[in-house]
């Protein structure tokens, strides 16, 4: 098994060595972090894999509470599945309502890319959403 220093996870996860020890300590991980006979923390390529999976979790929006109590589920072994389920789908329903939320934006952004691409090719430019005056 490969064993792995805090510095070498940073560069693989992506992850600072600040934010590592971090999540040690807001108990992120599925297990207690190695040490070292000198007491240097030893990762596994698991760890890192939980890491990675966690970089997802993070990006996608979760809030670090929510990660907490996944890690804790996993952490306490099986019999907590529907449990764990649960927890992944409210995220799932989260993420979609917010990818929908944004392909409305983009359908918004979009409209006004055409007609302004439309507006410089026909050269029409002249006024399209020019301040004014303000109304009194």
């Amino acid at each position: 098994m490969r064993e792995l220093s805090i510095g070498e996870v940073a560069v693989e996860t992506g992850i600072s060595i600040d934010s590592l020890r971090y999540f040690e300590h807001e108990e992120l991980f599925v297990h207690e972090v190695a040490r070292s006979a000198g007491g240097r923390r030893v990762y596994s390529e698991s760890d890192v894999t939980w890491l990675k999976l966690c970089n997802r979790f993070r990006d996608s929006g979760m809030p670090i509470a929510t990660i907490r109590e996944f890690a804790a589920l996993v952490r306490s072994g099986p019999g907590n599945e529907k449990e764990r389920l649960s927890l992944l789908q409210q995220h799932e329903v989260l993420i979609r309502s917010r990818i929908s939320a944004m392909q409305d934006n983009l359908a918004v952004i979009h409209g006004k890319v055409s007609a302004y691409e439309r507006h410089v090719s026909e050269g029409t430019v002249v006024g399209v959403w020019e301040p004014g005056p303000r109304p009194e």
